[in-house]
């Protein structure tokens, strides 16, 4: 009787190694296809690391910096210009609260301030108003020389 037994185990015993070996073949098989299919890492340089995590995009309220670039044949900033192409996006109309172009009593509180906090509040941002007037293209001098025709149109 004991030979009935240890004949059923054996006979177990090699379909066990069948589907175990089977399953590890299809285990090797498949992490080979894994192995063939890696793609070769990127550069690491610190250059190319900054273009791939770059942003994709920038952001201008106005017109494209190109055109914001006018100069006068003096040198100096045209300030009218850039009001006109980033400035009086919001100023034309009081959009959040900006004082409008030609309204003395808008801009009152803010020249009752300084020039100097005038200029810093438009190159750094203020409130709601971003940096520059939305354009990080423009200089001091052509933020500044915007502040300074704003000014003029609100005496």
């Amino acid at each position: 009787m004991a030979s009935k037994s240890s004949g059923k185990f054996f006979i177990a015993s090699i379909v066990t190694f069948i589907i175990v070996f089977g399953l590890i073949n299809v285990l090797l098989s498949s992490m080979q296809d894994v192995a063939k299919a890696v793609v070769t890492p990127e550069s690491m340089t610190a250059a190319d690391v900054a273009e791939r995590i770059k942003p994709v995009a920038a952001v201008y309220i106005g017109e494209a910096p190109v055109i914001v670039a006018a100069v006068e044949s003096t040198g100096a900033a045209n300030g009218e210009q850039v009001v006109k192409n980033v400035c009086a996006l919001c100023h034309s109309s009081g959009m959040m609260s900006s004082p409008k172009l030609g309204n003395a009593k808008d801009w009152a509180p803010r020249i009752e301030q300084g020039i100097d906090t005038l200029y810093s509040n438009a190159i750094n941002g203020f409130n709601m108003m971003p940096a520059r007037g939305g354009n990080p293209a423009l200089s001091d001098d052509e933020v500044k020389a915007a502040v300074d025709h704003m000014i003029s149109q609100a005496k």
